[in-house]
C-alpha cells in the first residue's frame, strides 16, 4: 500500500490539470452590461444602519422587479446564469387577516422581539384566538365615575381598607299578597301625565319615620294583609306601623309601632292584621333602591318605579342618619274594623247627580275590585240629572280623594295611584284627613259618606 500511494496522487494531480485549465476558459463569467453601476458620489450621505448591526426596520417592498438573490447561486455551474431573475408573487397585505392565515407585514415596535414570533399559525392552534378587530386609540377621559358604597347585590364587596364591606339589607323570604316600596311620591310631574303615587296611608308611613328618627321621605315597605317575612343582613333597626300586623323576630313577638332591633341573620315575620289593610315596615336608613323621577315609589297604575318585592330579592338599606329613635312606642289607634265614615266636600260636578243627597244617604260596601288606584263602592246606582243624561264630559284633572261616578252609577274614591285625568264627573272630594282611613278599608267593609258642608 505504501508503494502505490505516490502513484495515485500523481494520477489525481494529472487529472486535475485539464479541469483547472478548462475552468479558466469556460468557468469565467462573461461581463454583463447591466452590472455596470455608476460610480458612487462621495459627497452623498449614507443612512446609518440599525443598532443591531443588521438591516433597518422597514417593510420590504412587494414588487416583482426587485433584484433577485443572485449572490447565493453557485458561479461554477455550467449554463446557469448567476443573475437569473426569480420573480416573487406579489401578495397584497391583508387588511383584516383571519387568526390562522396572514400575519401583519411587520410588528409596530422598536428594536427586536424578545421571543420568536409565531407566524401563519394553523387553524387547529388558532381556533380559540379572538377574531380580528380594529385597534382603537381613544384617549382616556379626564372624568372618572364616582365611587359608590357596596350594595346588597355586590357579593364579596370589599371596603377601602380591603376588609369585607358591611352590607345592610333585607332579604325577602316571603312577600304575602303584595309588598311594595313607597315614599312620599313624585311631585311636580302631573303636567306631563305622571301621577304622584306614594304611600296609601301617609299618616302611618310618616309615623314610622318619626319613630326611627329618620328624615322625612325615606322609603319603606307597604305590606298588604301581612305575610311578609324578611331576614336581616347586618344590624338593623325596624318599626311596623299602620295595620296592626302581629310581628315576630325569630319566633318571639315584638310590639307594634315600636322600634325593634334586628341582629344579623334575624328573621322578621308579619302576620295578617285583625283590622286594616296596609302595614308599613320602615328600617333605619331607608330602602335604598334606585329612584325613578326622584322617588322610589311603586306606581301600580303606570308601572313607574320599583317592581313588587319577590321571594329571594335582597333589598339594600341606606346609611342611617345622625339622629336615632326618640321614643319607645307610639300609642296610636288601629284602623276601624266596622263601619267607616268618610267626610266629603262638594265636587266640581255635583250638579250632574239627580239627587246629591243620595250620595250620603246610601249605605256603601267596599268592592273586592278595589286597589291602590281607587276604592270602589257597591250599592244602589246613582242617577244623573235629565240635563246630563246623555252628555259627554271632556277629560279633566283629578286628585287623590276625588269621588268619581262612572257610567254604572257606583262611586270610586281615588287613592294614591289615581290617574292624572278622568272623563267621568267628580261629584265630591274626601277630606284629606279621611283619605288615609279610606286606604285601610278592606273589601266587604261598610262605608258611609257624609257632607262636611251641606251642598246648596
Amino acid at each position: 500500500m505504501t508503494e502505490l500511494r505516490p502513484a495515485i496522487l500523481e494520477s489525481v494531480s494529472a487529472a486535475r490539470l485539464p479541469v483547472l485549465k478548462l475552468g479558466g476558459e469556460l468557468g469565467r463569467r462573461q461581463p454583463n452590461p447591466r452590472d455596470r453601476r455608476p460610480p458612487r458620489d462621495p459627497r452623498r450621505l449614507r443612512r446609518g444602519g440599525s443598532a443591531g448591526r443588521g438591516s433597518s426596520h422597514r417593510a420590504e417592498p412587494r414588487t416583482g422587479g426587485r433584484r433577485a438573490h443572485g449572490g447565493r447561486l453557485g458561479r461554477g455551474v455550467h449554463r446557469v446564469r448567476p443573475r437569473l431573475r426569480l420573480s416573487r408573487r406579489r401578495r397584497p397585505e391583508a387588511r383584516r387577516p383571519a387568526p390562522g392565515r396572514a400575519s401583519p407585514a411587520r410588528r409596530r415596535r422598536f428594536g427586536r422581539p424578545r421571543r420568536p414570533l409565531q407566524r401563519d399559525l394553523p387553524h387547529r392552534l388558532t381556533r380559540r384566538l379572538a377574531a380580528h378587530r380594529a385597534h382603537r386609540g381613544d384617549p382616556l377621559g379626564p372624568a372618572s365615575r364616582p365611587s359608590r358604597g357596596a350594595s346588597a347585590g355586590d357579593a364579596g364587596a370589599l371596603s377601602q381598607r380591603g376588609r369585607p364591606a358591611v352590607i345592610r339589607a333585607l332579604e325577602v323570604v316571603a312577600t304575602g299578597p303584595l309588598a311594595l316600596v313607597e315614599d312620599l311620591g313624585r311631585l311636580g310631574y302631573a303636567a306631563v301625565g305622571v301621577g304622584r303615587s306614594g304611600a296609601a296611608d301617609r299618616a302611618a308611613y310618616l309615623l314610622a319615620g318619626r319613630l326611627l328618627g329618620e328624615p322625612v321621605g325615606r322609603a319603606a315597605v307597604e305590606v298588604t294583609l301581612g305575610g311578609l317575612v324578611v331576614r336581616a343582613r347586618g344590624s338593623l333597626t325596624v318599626v311596623v306601623t299602620g295595620a296592626a300586623a302581629p310581628a315576630t323576630v325569630d319566633g318571639r313577638p315584638v310590639g307594634h309601632a315600636a322600634p325593634v332591633h334586628l341582629p344579623d341573620g334575624a328573621v322578621l315575620a308579619l302576620g295578617m292584621p285583625p283590622t286594616g289593610l296596609r302595614s308599613y315596615l320602615a328600617v333605619r336608613g331607608g330602602i335604598d333602591l334606585d329612584p325613578v323621577l326622584g322617588s322610589r315609589s311603586s306606581d301600580t297604575l303606570s308601572g313607574i318605579g320599583p317592581a313588587p318585592l319577590r321571594v329571594g330579592q335582597v333589598v339594600p338599606v341606606g346609611e342611617p342618619g345622625a339622629g336615632g329613635p326618640t321614643m319607645d312606642v307610639a300609642p296610636v289607634a288601629a284602623p276601624e274594623g266596622g263601619r267607616v265614615e268618610l267626610t266629603l266636600l262638594p265636587g266640581p260636578r255635583l250638579d250632574w247627580l239627580a239627587d246629591p243627597r243620595a250620595l250620603t244617604a246610601t249605605p256603601w260596601t267596599v268592592s273586592g275590585s278595589s286597589d291602590r288606584v281607587g276604592m270602589r263602592l257597591t250599592g244602589p246606582a246613582l242617577s244623573r240629572g235629565e240635563r246630563w243624561a246623555d252628555a259627554e264630559l271632556p277629560s279633566e284633572g283629578v286628585v287623590v280623594g276625588g269621588v268619581q261616578v262612572p257610567a254604572d252609577g257606583r262611586p270610586i274614591v281615588f287613592l294614591a295611584d289615581h290617574p292624572v285625568t278622568g272623563g267621568y264627573p267628580v261629584v265630591a272630594v274626601v277630606r284629606a284627613a279621611d283619605v288615609d282611613r279610606a286606604a285601610q278599608c278592606r273589601p266587604g267593609q261598610d262605608v258611609r259618606l257624609r257632607w262636611a258642608v251641606a251642598p246648596r
